[in-house]
């Protein structure tokens, strides 16, 4: 597990199962790993995950996913708009009862409650 302090983090495709080598399985294990307290956007899962363009994606395996253990609410929309979710006031509770300000479907302080990481480098062959 990471700190939400740390800055370099190796990619999931590397930490996953082989038999769980899904996109799905990717999305949902960086999203078990958002910290309480901290949200991330769609893109920012989908970079994560290996295919930093699918952040559409992302928002489909957010909508069907039913899993107790993967922390949906905490992916949000590029700029810190709440995004979707089943019950969108219910999204909004849950982020609040993790101390994130949110005020007209936009997460205040977005900056500052992102948890951000950058994928590490891969090392080029010599």
């Amino acid at each position: 597990m990471m700190s939400p302090v740390d800055d370099v983090w190796t990619p999931v495709t590397a930490q996953v199962a082989p038999t769980r080598g899904t996109f799905e399985a990717h999305v949902l294990a960086v999203v078990r790993r958002i910290p309480h307290g901290r949200v991330a956007t769609y893109g920012d899962i989908a970079l994560l995950a290996g295919r930093p363009r699918a952040w559409r994606a992302v928002g489909t395996i957010m909508r069907t996913c039913r899993s107790p253990t993967v922390p949906c609410h905490r992916v949000v929309s590029a700029g810190g708009r709440v995004g979707g979710y089943s019950d969108p006031l219910r999204k909004q509770q849950l982020l609040q009862d993790e101390g994130i300000m949110v005020g007209h479907n936009t997460i205040r302080h977005f900056a500052k409650v992102r948890w951000t990481v950058r994928p590490a480098r891969r090392a080029h062959p010599s």
